[in-house]
């Protein structure tokens, strides 16, 4: 042992016969149970209570341990097969739960090696040599209970090389080997025990749970292990306190008073016995008995001490204790003690238990109060020893087999020592009396046996490996118990039954008890929006918030975080995923579609109808009159138009799109160049006529044919052009985040621009139709032409800004606009130009007839005066006159188209006829 070991071991010594806790309730007398034997063990238990000013009023559970190595140790010497010839004896102490108290009692364990007694400075009367034997030494210790007080004996025993073995020390600081190196234990570190609480808070859904820890290593580092859990996990620390040593009443309430600020029903208790008990006791003077739910370390255990009195506020709380089987030997053993004659290890300590236990006084008795401040109904019944032990007054308290192992764990060592150094022979070798610490701990850390609570085992930090029984404080009517409702191990991790935990009053509507912050946001696409709140360390961090929804394009990823939906896609029902949204398009059985579509029917029927009826009375008089080339060219774009409107409707595809391009521009271009090529003949002809009778030139239908052709091709190249270079698609557009169009890759201003020509023409047809108005009454067709183009101007004029305004809203009106425009200028051209001869021909048949008046002019007929008129056929010239000629002006009654027509005979013999039904007058 080195100086300063020597010095700091003397100033512990001096404090300790100073220490103010001296003044306990314990006398010199009994303040300890001592049991002789060859070998001395020590032991530490909180026999008596913490308090304020001393020790308080007896422990049950400690005082039940106490026995528990008593019982131990008489097992081990009745064994003949373990220690034989070795007798096994103890220094057991009370600690009273408190670590300056147990500093001071530990000294006894190393007095014997301070110790050391001159002997010539001592004569006998009979000038003897004096004898002296010391005391024997205490070789190891089993306890301490709590963790502050096994880490301040520890640091005392670890000078003296004396091993130490608790029962209940669970602080994650002890397996620190550089400052505890002889300190071992058969309980598992709360390393273990934190996470077998988290798995719990866990598996009950609780979010938001409070923290209560004594002050020192066995409250603060549990609490501060199981702290460090919930950063990985989805709980949060509401309210962290801790209990003060010397706290007091007040120090309770205010406690209190912050965990039920803290809105958390959950509290995780890191505590001793005491201060659960003083805990308990403020929740009832706060009305708070039904508020709390508690899950309490192995401090708390399954003792009754901590409840008694409080039983409606622990009501429900779920308990850890190290994994154990209850030694049935034991019960035996304790329940036959009686006070009666005393055959318990210390009288006044086991008077003091049964008083407590049978709420009576012994008339021995001078203490005239056995409770502290916290209890305060005093027993008035006469103790009579002869008291017998039920199910209430007595259950095996939960460290009882720990205690058990502990001390079979130093026996185990011990006898595997002495038969190393003893070579095997029985009892104490003197090579035994050397018995070296450090020799002995290396044996105790190899220590493999199956004890009361299974296999004791330690590992590399003398810990032993993690496994826990779980219990709840129920009520059965009138009376509360501990009840099992699962296990943790390190390997299997929790084992929770369900079905066994009853929350009884705390759980008034029957769901269950919830400690949660905010309440989960169950509906779809809702995240939460973290809010500052709270009054722990953790506060504002994920534990509490508000609901909010995501964007109508957004899905959740996680419970807090909004993402959008690509492009072409929306969230699905649950808002947790995106969904490929379906293309958007004029379809056949949309109201949009079946208008247009049954309009365009009637349309093609209508000019089908005209066509058969032209074919069918093509030699009569008005088909032939009317310039059949070219109505049927006009009636080809007028079927084409009609035809055009399924295109517009049909669904996309780069087809569709191209055929929409082409049948767009070029059924309106053939309409109107046939159009334009009548109505500039007419014009040319009467125009040419006023300054020469010489015939214009390119009059002739096969002129007006290439004409039309000329026209139209213009058309056809620059669509085909247009194809060319720019290929037609479909695409999908985004007008809105949950729709998606599919529609032909052409702008607005580029479907407009491939109409320009068209429209042009139109216009010119509307300026010739225009100049021809004037026409001679008989000339009729051409006010039909001008009617129908003035008629498709305005169409025109009011579709180009409708469509282009209608752009940004529905793509549905925007089509059915320009089937409708389509439908229209074809139907208007139809029903002007056609509908006056398919009635003539159809239902006025009388009238499609030559008239006796008709005039066979060639093309070099000249023209003089009315009634004069003189030409050559074939080089002859004839006139033919009428055989009434009119009087007054020369009208004619033909048409424009019937002004020359060539026969079937020859392209240069032309006929001009009056209209059926008409008086002849002058032709032309």
């Amino acid at each position: 042992m080195g100086i300063k070991d020597k010095w700091l071991l003397l100033l512990l010594w001096v404090l300790s016969w100073f220490d103010v806790f001296i003044e306990g309730i314990l006398d010199n007398d009994d303040g300890n149970v001592q049991l002789p034997g060859n070998i001395m063990l020590g032991g530490l238990f909180p026999v008596h209570e913490g308090a304020i000013n001393g020790c308080g009023q007896v422990d049950q559970s400690g005082y039940q341990r106490l026995e528990a190595m008593v019982y131990a140790l008489k097992k081990i010497n009745e064994d003949d097969d373990l220690l034989p010839g070795i007798k096994l004896g103890a220094l057991i102490l009370d600690t009273c739960d408190r670590d300056t108290y147990a500093l001071e009692q530990s000294m006894e364990f190393v007095t014997s090696t301070m110790n050391t007694i001159d002997l010539d400075a001592f004569t006998c009367p009979n000038n003897s040599q004096p004898t002296y034997e010391p005391p024997r030494p205490t070789v190891a210790v089993v306890g301490a209970a709590g963790s502050p007080v096994s880490a301040m004996v520890a640091n005392i025993l670890r000078l003296f090389k004396i091993p130490q073995v608790s029962y209940a020390s669970t602080s994650p600081d002890l397996s620190d080997k550089t400052r505890y190196d002889y300190f071992l234990r058969v309980v598992p570190p709360d390393s273990y025990q934190a996470q077998a609480i988290m798995d719990i808070v866990m598996e009950l859904g609780w979010k938001w749970v409070a923290t209560v820890a004594s002050a020192g290593n066995y409250g603060e580092k549990g609490i501060s292990a199981f702290k460090n859990l919930t950063r990985t996990k989805d709980v949060c620390i509401a309210n962290s306190e801790v209990i003060p040593s010397g706290a007091t009443n007040s120090t309770f309430n205010e406690i209190v008073d912050f965990l039920n600020k803290s809105k958390a029903r959950a509290v995780v208790v890191f505590a001793s016995e005491t201060d659960v008990r003083w805990l308990l006791a403020a929740v009832k003077r706060k009305n708070l008995t039904q508020h709390f739910v508690w899950i309490g370390s192995d401090d708390w255990g399954t003792k009754l001490s901590p409840v008694e009195h409080f039983m409606p506020e622990a009501e429900g709380a779920i308990t850890v204790i190290p994994a154990k089987i209850p030694d049935r030997g034991f019960d035996e053993y304790f329940t036959s003690l009686k006070p009666k004659p005393n055959n318990g290890s210390s009288p006044k300590w086991f008077q003091q238990y049964w008083e407590k236990t049978f709420h009576c006084l012994f008339e021995t008795n001078d203490r005239l109060q056995l409770a502290s401040d916290h209890i305060s109904d005093v027993p008035s019944s006469i103790c009579t020893g002869k008291e017998v032990h039920t199910n209430i007054t007595y259950e095996q308290e939960g460290k009882i087999a720990f205690v058990v192992d502990a001390t079979y764990t130093l026996a185990h060592a011990l006898d595997r020592l002495q038969k190393h150094i003893c070579n095997g022979s029985e009892g104490i070798c003197p090579e035994f009396h050397t018995l070296r610490g450090e020799q002995y701990l290396d044996y105790i850390k190899n220590t493999t046996f199956r004890g009361s609570s299974g296999v004791v085992r330690f590992n590399n930090l003398g810990d032993r490996p993690g496994s826990y029984d779980l219990y709840q404080y129920q009520r059965f009517g009138n009376t509360f118990r501990y009840v099992s409702i699962g296990n943790w191990t390190d390997r299997n991790r929790l084992s929770l039954n369900l079905e066994y935990v009853k929350w009884g009053e705390k759980d008034a509507d029957g769901t269950g008890v919830q400690s949660v912050c905010a309440e989960p946001c169950t509906a779809p696409g809702t995240r939460r929006q973290i809010v500052l709140t709270g009054t722990g360390d953790q506060a504002g961090t994920e534990c509490c918030w508000v609901c909010d929804s995501c964007e109508r394009n957004q899905i959740l990823i996680d419970n807090y975080t909004c993402a959008n939906c690509t492009a072409a896609s929306k969230p699905n029902e649950s808002r947790t995923g995106c969904e490929e949204i379906t293309p958007e398009f004029l379809e056949w059985i949309s109201p949009w579609a079946i208008t247009p579509a049954l309009l365009s029917v009637l349309g093609i029927i209508s000019t089908s109808f005209v066509i058969i009826v032209f074919m069918k009375y093509n030699a009569t008089p008005i088909i032939r009159a009317s310039g059949r080339e070219l109505c049927y060219v006009l009636l080809f774009g007028i079927f084409l138009t009609f035809l055009t409107s399924f295109v517009l409707i049909a669904r996309p595809s780069p087809l569709i799109c191209g055929l929409r391009r082409l049948m767009l521009g070029l059924s309106n271009v053939i309409s109107y160049s046939a159009l334009y090529t009548k109505t500039t003949r007419v014009h040319r002809i009467f125009n040419h006529g006023k300054r020469s009778v010489q015939r214009p030139k390119y009059t002739s239908p096969r002129s007006q044919m290439v004409i039309c052709f000329c026209l139209v091709s213009v058309q056809l190249v620059g669509a085909i052009t247009w194809l060319i270079v720019v290929p037609p698609n479909a695409i999908k557009t985004y007008p809105d985040w949950d729709r998606v169009i599919l529609e032909c890759s052409i702008t607005d201003m580029s479907f407009v621009i491939s109409l320009t020509y068209a429209m042009l023409l139109v216009a010119l047809c509307t300026l010739y139709a225009f100049k021809t108005r004037k026409m001679p009454e008989n000339f009729n067709e051409a006010k039909f032409i001008a009617f129908a183009m003035y008629t498709t101007c305005v169409v025109w004029l009011a579709f180009i800004p409708i469509y282009m305004g209608t752009s940004s809203t529905d793509y549905k009106i925007q089509q059915t606009l320009l089937c409708l425009c389509m439908i229209v200028s074809a139907s208007v051209t139809l029903g002007c130009i056609f509908v006056p001869k398919v009635y003539i021909v159809v239902f006025a048949p009388q009238k499609n007839k030559k008239t006796p008046g008709t005039l066979i002019m060639n093309s070099r007929m000249q023209r003089s005066t009315c009634g004069s008129i003189e030409g050559r056929v074939n080089g002859d010239s004839r006139q033919h006159l009428t055989s009434h000629p009119t009087v007054g002006p020369m009208v004619s009654h033909t048409t424009s188209s019937e002004i020359e027509a060539r026969t079937p005979e020859s392209d240069e013999v032309e006929h001009v006829e009056a209209e059926p039904g008409h008086a002849a007058g002058c032709h032309v």
